[in-house]
């Protein structure tokens, strides 16, 4: 288990741009944020333990060793923007395209 040594705020800045914070630890954000209690069901057993405040959605793991905050509306915008991105369709191989390929390789 990876111990998670940076604290990642994201919030929506006046003009519409995400903006992107980072911490060495909670310390900072118990001082603007409510802490309402901990997080103690993650799967990410590295975020257990982690507080939860008031007006943030989190914590969220983001790689090895970042745990990610956001305000809601950032959290309801990416997370609309991630359920509508849809699949690259992927294409099944002829005969004939696997001869062309094969042809432009020698």
């Amino acid at each position: 288990m990876a111990k998670k040594d940076t604290i990642r705020v994201v919030t929506r800045g006046s003009d519409g741009s995400l903006l992107v914070r980072d911490y060495p630890n909670c310390d900072p954000l118990t001082q603007t944020h409510l802490q309402i209690g901990v997080d103690d069901c993650s799967t990410d057993l590295g975020l257990r333990g982690m507080p939860i405040f008031r007006g943030l959605i989190g914590p969220i793991p983001e790689g090895k060793n970042i745990v990610r905050y956001e305000s809601p509306e950032v959290f309801e915008t990416l997370t609309k923007e991630w359920g509508s991105a849809k699949p690259r369709r992927r294409r099944r191989n002829t005969s004939e395209t696997v001869n062309q390929e094969v042809a432009e390789a020698t």
